[in-house]
């Protein structure tokens, strides 16, 4: 297998989304751009997956509607943990409401993608913040 050389070469990225097929479609195209990525089905199976992690990802791609535990409560635990709280968050989700994006941004969200999304344009954002760290 030939080495990656794309934007995302040697970065981490967490995908948690509900809907399998937009997992593996965020999947697909971050890992198309060189990154790894790990997959978590709701808010409370990604804070498990990284409360365990030795190391953690570079990012968070995070959708807003979830069973268990939806995103905003999702991201408002990764802000409120210490070792959590400078994580990459970036919200992907159908909600794109403004009271809604203004929510991803009361709950610390990094930025806020609204589905459907150019493939192009979510893998920028995703090396973006991660290039440029929390605000």
């Amino acid at each position: 297998m030939e080495e990656n050389t794309g934007v995302g070469s040697g970065r981490r990225v967490l995908v948690v989304d509900d809907t399998a097929s937009i997992r593996f479609l965020i999947r697909m195209n971050l890992e198309l751009a060189g990154f790894e990525v790990s997959e978590a089905v709701d808010g409370l199976d990604a804070l498990e997956i990284l409360r365990a992690s030795e190391t953690l990802p570079d990012a968070v791609t995070i959708d807003v509607m979830m069973p268990r535990m939806d995103g905003m409560s999702a991201t408002q635990a990764i802000r409120a943990d210490p070792a959590l709280r400078d994580l990459v968050v970036i919200m992907v989700t159908t909600q794109g409401h403004p009271t809604s994006v203004q929510r991803g941004w009361d709950v610390g969200v990094d930025a806020y993608v609204v589905k459907p999304f150019d493939p192009d344009h979510l893998v920028a954002t995703v090396a973006d913040k991660i290039e440029s760290g929390r605000r």
